[in-house]
């Protein structure tokens, strides 16, 4: 017993004496990071935003943003502050990350509701929210924007709106007009792939319903094609000749030329959505 205790005994103090030694460690790595120089310490506004800039053009994203977070610490005040602002939020759009771009570039339209590149801001803002990705899975396998929450679509065809509405002689105005387009479409186009989903299970009157959401929120809409041809096929199945009739009607004059029409199926080599 008296052995044992005394192994006890010197494998607590070994112990004791490991943690005592790696905290030390620990301790002093710390020291040594915080004894590190700051390479920024003196710089001015204009040297801060050069380097920024420089990491910006160069693709280091996340010591472009570092340095215009320093900016903005050590000099609030003045246009290279105000610049920091909007760049930060590009550098944090181009790095991925979706939330912190739309946090900085919410704050410098809230800041700076006057600045002369308040168009920009907009215009990135929809961007951000257009480009919004699924990751690199959604990105390989071809999903396209509609298949998404619409959420984000609807976020960026708002800021876009703002941007032509606002500023319609703005330099971005024709990208993010025919962007909006895009949006109204993948929109429509939402609406279409969940009435293709209720067709194929069988719930018709369901199908129907979410045909004619996309036919009214979205007139002239290309996925409204495929709309009606699903309207037509439930119709059809559900017995209403008369109502059946009378979309084929519709859809004969509005699409003559139907893929849908003549072959069922939409048999054009791309998608409506490849044009971004």
């Amino acid at each position: 017993m008296q052995l044992q205790s005394m192994k006890r005994a010197r494998w607590r103090t070994t112990i004791g004496a490991v943690l005592l030694a790696g905290g030390c460690v620990m301790l002093s790595a710390c020291g040594l990071l915080a004894d590190q120089p700051d390479e920024t310490a003196g710089w001015s506004a204009n040297k801060l935003y050069s380097e920024a800039k420089d990491a910006l053009d160069g693709g280091d994203y996340t010591r472009a943003v570092k340095l215009y977070e320093k900016l903005e610490g050590r000099y609030p005040f003045g246009r290279y502050a105000q610049q920091a602002q909007i760049d930060t939020a590009y550098a944090n759009y181009k790095d991925g990350e979706t939330a912190a771009a739309l946090a900085a570039v919410d704050r410098f339209i809230q800041l700076h509701p006057n600045h002369p590149n308040i168009d920009y801001a907009y215009y990135l803002k929809g961007l951000i929210n257009f480009n919004d990705n699924l990751g690199w899975l959604g990105r390989f396998s071809g999903q396209d924007l509609s298949e998404r929450d619409p959420k984000a679509a609807r976020a960026a065809y708002d800021a876009f709106n703002t941007l032509i509405t606002r500023y319609p002689e703005s330099k971005y105005t024709p990208d993010a007009t025919l962007r909006m387009q895009y949006i109204v479409n993948s929109l429509a186009q939402h609406e279409v792939h969940a009435a293709r989903y209720y067709y194929r299970r069988g719930a018709y009157l369901a199908a129907v319903n979410r045909a004619q959401q996309a036919l009214k929120d979205y007139d002239g809409a290309p996925a409204n094609e495929e709309a009606l041809y699903i309207m037509v096929r439930s119709y059809d199945a559900m017995g209403m000749k008369d109502l059946r009739d009378d979309t084929a009607r519709v859809m004969e004059r509005n699409f003559p030329d139907s893929d849908f029409i003549k072959y069922g199926a939409r048999r054009k080599d791309k998608s409506w959505w490849e044009v971004f």
